[in-house]
């Protein structure tokens, strides 16, 4: 894999000011890999799982990384024989020491792309320096609008007709990322956060194995603030 960086992430909160990252789909022993990190239920873990039992789909989950142990997210990929491996922010002095922990536990399988798949939290320095560019996240919601963790009920109480949910590369802020791809929910009148929810959830799933493959098989660009896959 080809990976350049020039620039860098800019403060907390502010999207990355301007980066190029390009990827060429890796040839060696770990072609087609990824590292998911997770933090819950597994939901979009189990997407890329299925995805990744059909060989022309040519990714391979190296493991699956969590923050908390006994969640059902490693417990699917325990059941699918994928490492697993877990590290707490609790058992680290400082959430800097925390964040070199992680990014040295990912850096041991080598992954072309890291997925965050329900990852509850936010990396740092030691984390983006080394797989910034390549990291990405999903949302449920058409970013720029409504980010952070309420998103599907504030685009109900905007009144919006149309929301959905966004692939984006991860950067130093929340939800900043450069927009790898977009898939739009209609909002019914007699939806509630539930059921908008889970419309968006399955939109989300659909997008994240579809364009993780594309990421992977076929290399990518990050340039400012677009994202093109050849």
């Amino acid at each position: 894999m080809l990976l350049v960086w020039t620039g860098g992430p800019s403060g907390r909160g502010r999207p990355i000011s301007s980066p190029i990252v390009t990827t060429t789909p890796d040839t060696g022993s770990n072609a087609g890999s990824i590292v998911v990190l997770v933090s819950g239920s597994g939901t979009n873990l189990q997407a890329l799982i299925d995805a990744t039992a059909d060989p022309a789909y040519s990714v391979r989950i190296a493991a699956v990384g969590a923050d908390r142990d006994d969640i059902e997210a490693l417990a699917r990929a325990r059941r699918a024989q994928i490492p697993t491996f877990v590290c707490r922010v609790a058992d680290f002095a400082t959430r800097a020491e925390w964040d070199v922990a992680l990014a040295s536990q990912v850096a041991a399988y080598h992954p072309s792309l890291v997925v965050f798949a329900g990852f509850m939290k936010l990396t740092g320095e030691a984390f983006l320096g080394q797989f910034g560019g390549r990291t990405v996240n999903t949302h449920p919601a058409l970013l720029p609008s409504f980010p952070g963790m309420r998103a599907p009920e504030e685009a109900l109480d905007y009144g919006v007709k149309v929301t959905g949910c966004t692939l984006f590369v991860v950067d130093s802020g929340v939800d900043t990322g450069p927009v790898v791809a977009q898939s739009a929910v209609g909002v019914d009148d007699d939806d509630t956060v539930q059921t908008l929810h889970e419309r968006i959830k399955t939109a989300e799933r659909r997008m994240l194995v579809d364009y993780v493959g594309r990421m992977v098989r076929e290399g990518f660009t990050v340039t400012e603030r677009k994202v093109t896959i050849p």
